[in-house]
């Protein structure tokens, strides 16, 4: 009988705890330990959609890169997060999730971007050390792909990710050497620069970061938050689904972006 424990316990294993930054808050968010689990949803965030349709699939389990509660807090029905929260707890539902610790694992959140964009030679941009099998981990990766002109990344980037809408700044330069950092990671691009990349995607960039990489010379481009990440959920279903092949792991249906590109 697998357990939320069990599978809790090999999640650690992917993105061991050490990994994630000090406010992050990773691990199992809710649920019994000891309950059997023969159903597993996995999904980018634990919203209010995702958690009906865990309820209608009838899982045990629902597996998510963002926590349920980043902050400590009072669990109760007058703000969105803790209503799913409820929604779980009265319905049975465990929820584990692993958030900068896999930003930063190997094989993780900007492996799998790396890899989605079809970037070679992937290397961990400052590494912050080595894990139990000797791989370096850390937040960014940079890699090779053919060079080419930006409009013709950029397409490859909406096509690969299937964004509706990219936000970018033209650094004057072709796309050859590529950073990218999932989600949040725009603050990073110095690090970017003194790598020697010439292209940096990740998300919710902010102005003044539009203008500082014109200014340096390096392309940034914003897929999107919900578009960086999301290829991580299918490599944590894949890795569920080989180390549990008596539980059902299912990806979710009704998980999309919330933000639109009006045209």
């Amino acid at each position: 009988m697998t357990t939320v424990a069990d599978i809790a316990a090999y999640i650690e294993t992917l993105a061991p705890r050490y990994m994630k930054e000090d406010w992050d808050n990773v691990g199992v968010n809710c649920g019994r330990l000891n309950a059997p689990v023969s159903r597993v949803l996995v999904a980018l965030d634990p919203f209010d959609r995702v958690c009906r349709e865990a309820k209608d699939l009838g899982v045990q389990l629902l597996v998510t890169h963002h926590a349920l509660l980043f902050r400590p807090g009072f669990i109760t029905d007058d703000s969105p997060s803790g209503r799913s929260a409820l929604f779980l707890i009265e319905n049975h539902i465990a929820h584990i999730n692993a958030h900068t610790n896999l930003d930063c694992a190997p094989g993780g959140v900007n492996d799998c971007l790396a890899n989605a964009l079809g970037l070679d030679h992937v290397q961990v941009i400052d590494p912050s050390g080595r894990d139990e099998a000797g791989r370096e981990w850390g937040l960014l990766r940079r890699g090779l792909i053919r060079e080419q002109p930006l409009d013709a990344f950029l397409r490859l980037v909406k096509q690969r990710l299937g964004c509706d809408g990219l936000r970018y700044a033209d650094g004057g330069k072709p796309v050859r050497r590529v950073a990218v950092g999932g989600g949040s990671c725009a603050g990073e691009l110095w690090d970017v620069v003194r790598a020697g990349c010439d292209t940096f995607v990740t998300a919710d960039v902010k102005y003044n970061q539009f203008w500082d990489a014109r200014d340096l010379g390096l392309n940034l481009i914003d897929a999107g938050h919900f578009h960086t990440e999301n290829p991580v959920t299918s490599f944590l279903a894949d890795k569920l689904r080989d180390a549990f092949p008596e539980v059902e792991i299912m990806l979710s249906k009704t998980h999309q972006d919330c933000m639109k590109f009006f045209q």
